[in-house]
């Protein structure tokens, strides 16, 4: 028996309120907007510069205590993390220790790592410091500035790729929806604070990818419906198409999301900010796909005078003027 988080033939009508759905995606973009600009992001060591102070010692890293051992000094936001490489011998356990720059400074001061490195030498006095390195604020600048355009860019390759695979309509809708996933993650980090660093601009990317492939898939069904079922208009064939493929839209995104609750669980701190991107990115992006891009496409229409679709032998499908 297999299992089916969705009953075959479903007939749900996701367009019966799309206005609705559309308006409030659009007024939680709008706010998502006006917190980024109210309050800005929590920007992480990566975006906001400081010190990393790589480790090493012969006994396993602990990252429990060494946050314990430095979280007494006050320093703002420490980022530890341990370091693995299969070229490392068994008494080399490297840890990273990432240290924001204090307020007011170009960087972390020498009697600051000083103290970091008095504090773990206390825990662990078999602790060996290896390097100690520093990000200025210009750098942290350029690497905000890096990250906006290849998000951009992103978005930019999608529409192109979609323009040339489907219709411009198609595309409009598909990065409508992308830009709506992109804003909605960068609200909620912005409302809740989370500290906003180089790995979540990986989830951010990871996401663009994600939904679009979800999109794409809605998309190339639309496309051989509207060719099959030739005198039905776009909202049933619209409907159609979401409804055959629900299953696969809702097996895909809850097997993924097993995956990245459990790493949100048991993964961390210091994956827990990328993992919790990805979860709000696989449910918005989910929700966007079949909410958004289909609504966008409703509302543009779109032509109907394509040549017959072929399956995989290479024979055209039959029309099924129903």
């Amino acid at each position: 028996m297999r299992l089916r988080l969705v009953k075959e033939n479903t007939n749900f009508d996701f367009f019966q309120r799309w206005k609705l759905w559309f308006g409030i995606s659009a007024v939680l973009m709008v706010i998502s907007f006006g917190s980024f600009l109210l309050q800005g992001l929590n920007y992480g060591i990566d975006f906001r510069g400081g010190t990393t102070i790589r480790t090493e010692s012969p006994l396993p890293v602990d990252v429990g205590v060494y946050r314990e051992a430095i979280g007494a000094l006050d320093l703002g936001d420490i980022t530890i993390s341990e370091v693995f490489d299969p070229t490392f011998g068994p008494e080399q356990n490297v840890a990273m220790v990432r240290i924001q720059a204090q307020d007011g400074e170009e960087a972390v001061s020498t009697e600051v790592i000083a103290s970091v490195e008095a504090a773990l030498v206390e825990v662990r006095p078999d602790i060996k410091f290896v390097s100690v390195e520093s990000v200025g604020p210009k750098v942290s600048g350029e690497l905000i500035q890096t990250a906006a355009i290849a998000v951009v860019l992103a978005i930019g390759a999608v529409l192109i790729y979609i323009w040339l695979r489907f219709e411009w309509q198609f595309a409009l809708g598909a990065v409508i929806a992308l830009v709506h996933d992109v804003i909605l993650t960068i609200g909620i980090f912005s409302e809740l604070q989370i500290k906003f660093d180089l790995a979540i601009i990986a989830a951010l990317l990871t996401i663009v990818g994600y939904s679009l492939n979800d999109t794409v898939v809605v998309f190339d069904r639309v496309r051989e419906n509207l060719i099959k079922y030739k005198k039905k208009d776009l909202k049933e064939v619209l409907n159609i198409s979401i409804n055959e493929t629900l299953s696969r839209t809702f097996m895909t995104s809850a097997t993924t999301l097993l995956a990245l609750v459990a790493l949100f669980a048991l993964g961390g701190d210091v994956i827990r900010g990328f993992v919790f991107a990805m979860i709000w990115g696989v449910i918005v992006g989910t929700y966007s796909s079949i909410f958004v891009a289909s609504a966008i496409l409703l509302w543009l229409g779109v032509k109907r005078d394509w040549t017959k679709p072929t399956d995989t032998t290479g024979n055209q499908f039959a029309n099924v003027d129903a």
